[in-house]
């Protein structure tokens, strides 16, 4: 139904009910912030060096001396290769002392002091390796000694946990839409939950990245689903301040839990179990949090629509109508409740196809140029702890400055004016990388800042611009998009072989291209969000910034409805 904010403004922006759901869908958010950067702590990979067996019988010094010294750009001991153990031990029997002099002179035969000194060969770690425990017990890189020559297990276990996110993105969608958001919310938190346990008891590499696939399935499921459930539930300034700023600021607080957990739980499969337990105290929340009255109206459901708004207006202390839903829309039901819809409605007809596509473009590419930027972050000079410590502190002002802007400027305006910024200072970060490091740090913050508030307001304009019966769909999909881009982002670093800049010149161009795709995105500012996708009248066409009232619709009566719509919406506002 076109006019379901009217229909349900007797309920009023904000209350007790309104109160409740933004607080418990938020809550609902943690696991998946909490889980989101598991890979970097499970996955750890701590200073190593070949063991030396204990019945080796060798002197201290040569226990110390059998591994190697190389120079990679400061002296460090070797990682996957020692000199040759029965070698060492001749030396050692021989009374031969470590001395920087005897290994220079060793490798040269004709100076060496006996026949059996001929040469200093090298051998891997066959007795297998010894791991620092300054900051970690143990990973599940220590445990099954993915290091050396089994090195590419590591990124590879990352890329199945990111893969699995990707997959769920374009799943979950499809299922929110046609079985509700309620059941898809809480069983991905299952799912993270259920995973999380299993990967703590986890008897090999095999089955470790199994589990993160299903992992990833989970993570990004959870967070998509509640931010549909949250724009579905409120309405007007209460429905920006939740999408922009409240859950935004529970998913990165909850990020920022992560590493401090980790800190103190230092064995991966504790820490493991630890990530369960938020999942779990979510449990409670199903019978707290009711399914979206917008969705059941849209598949037919009414009655159980009205059953949610009858107790919302109990909560409230208002009068619910005696007839909430007019006949008609009851006659209309039945037919809307046999159309099933899924991800190739969004590409079915001309107008919504060419939404679409612009929408998963500038979803690539604004992701992209965000975890580019946070891997370029080691090229800067300075303490890199305090650098990414800075890095994550510049989310707060940024999810402020996107909610600030939704309530009351243009939806397109906003994303081109954030967006131009964080290319603007991304392109110019190659001027000052060096000479001036200060003022690139600087840059780097003006650029995520800018592209983190992008974000932020890409999430409402994509979730206004999206018909109920398939904006589960389309939000999924464009996540499906954003983790292509994580996906390529940590190869943008490798280009810095080619030359230093480059990865900050397609950093920077990524969101000046976004910049541009913003141009064809129509407004949705004060419209009312579309139902069905019949009931989509937007056009994807080229309107300057400063035009973004959309034009007059050619059906009056429609048209009416949305003035109505905006008058109360306007309304809340002030």
């Amino acid at each position: 139904m076109q006019d379901f904010e009217k229909t349900v403004s007797f309920l009023r922006t904000w209350g007790p009910f309104q109160r409740r759901i933004l607080f418990l869908l938020c809550l609902t958010a943690i696991p998946s912030g909490y889980n989101l950067l598991c890979v970097i702590f499970l996955l750890a990979t701590p200073p190593h060096h070949c063991r030396i067996p204990a019945h080796s019988n060798l002197t201290p010094e040569w226990t110390q001396a059998i591994i190697p010294v190389q120079v990679l750009g400061q002296p460090e001991r070797s990682s996957c290769n020692r000199y040759e153990l029965e070698l060492v031990q001749n030396l050692s029997e021989h009374g031969i002392r470590p001395s920087l002099e005897t290994l220079h002179n060793m490798s040269t035969p004709s100076s060496t002091p006996a026949s059996f000194l001929w040469s200093l060969n090298q051998e891997g770690c066959k007795d297998g390796w010894t791991y620092s425990t300054e900051h970690y017990t143990s990973t599940i890189v220590t445990e099954f000694n993915l290091v050396c020559s089994d090195q590419w297990k590591q990124p590879l276990t990352s890329l199945v946990y990111i893969l699995g996110g990707l997959c769920g993105c374009f799943v979950s969608g499809q299922i929110s839409d046609r079985i509700g958001r309620k059941p898809v919310l809480f069983g991905g938190t299952a799912l993270l939950t259920i995973f999380s346990i299993a990967v703590a008891f986890a008897p090999s590499w095999p089955v470790c990245v199994a589990l993160f696939f299903m992992l990833g399935l989970g993570q990004i499921t959870i967070y998509v689903t509640a931010f549909v459930m949250g724009s579905e539930l409120l309405i007007g300034w209460a429905r920006v301040m939740f999408s922009n700023l409240c859950l935004p600021l529970f998913y990165a607080g909850s990020t920022l839990l992560l590493p401090g957990t980790a800190y103190l739980v230092t064995n991966w499969r504790h820490l493991s179990l630890v990530l369960a337990i938020p999942g779990i105290a979510c449990i409670p929340l199903w019978w707290a949090i009711p399914e979206s009255p917008r969705w059941l109206v849209s598949n037919g459901h009414l009655r159980e629509a009205e059953r949610v708004l009858r107790s919302a207006a109990v909560q409230n202390r208002v009068e619910a109508p005696d007839i909430i839903f007019p006949s008609a829309i009851v006659e209309k039901a039945p037919s809307q409740e046999s159309d099933s819809h899924s991800f190739f409605d969004l590409l079915r007809t001309k107008k919504i196809r060419n939404i679409t596509i612009l929408l998963w473009l500038i979803w690539f590419c604004v992701n992209a140029s965000y975890f580019g930027l946070s891997f370029n972050m080691s090229s800067l000079n300075g303490n890199p702890f305090l650098n990414y410590c800075l890095l994550t502190i510049i989310e707060l002002p940024a999810y402020f400055a996107g909610w600030l802007t939704a309530r009351c400027l243009p939806r397109r305006l906003s994303l081109i004016v954030f967006n131009l910024l964080g290319a603007l200072a991304l392109l110019l970060i190659q001027i000052t990388l060096h000479s001036k490091p200060m003022v690139a740090l600087s840059l780097v913050l003006v650029g995520r800042f800018g592209v983190l508030a992008t974000i932020g307001v890409l999430y409402t304009i994509t979730s206004e611009m999206s018909p109920t019966v398939i904006r589960n769909t389309m939000l999924s999909s464009c996540a499906t998009f954003s983790r292509v881009g994580f996906s390529v982002s940590p190869y943008l670093l490798q280009l810095a072989v080619l030359s230093e800049f480059l990865p900050w010149i397609i950093v920077g161009g990524l969101s000046l291209l976004s910049v541009v795709l913003c141009l064809f995105l129509p407004e949705t500012f004060r419209q009312p969000m579309p139902d069905t996708i019949q009931q989509l009248t937007y056009t994807a066409r080229f309107r300057w910034p400063w035009l973004s009232t959309p034009p007059p619709k050619d059906d009056e009566k429609l048209s009416k409805n949305q003035t109505t719509t905006s008058e109360i919406i306007c309304t809340a506002y002030l």
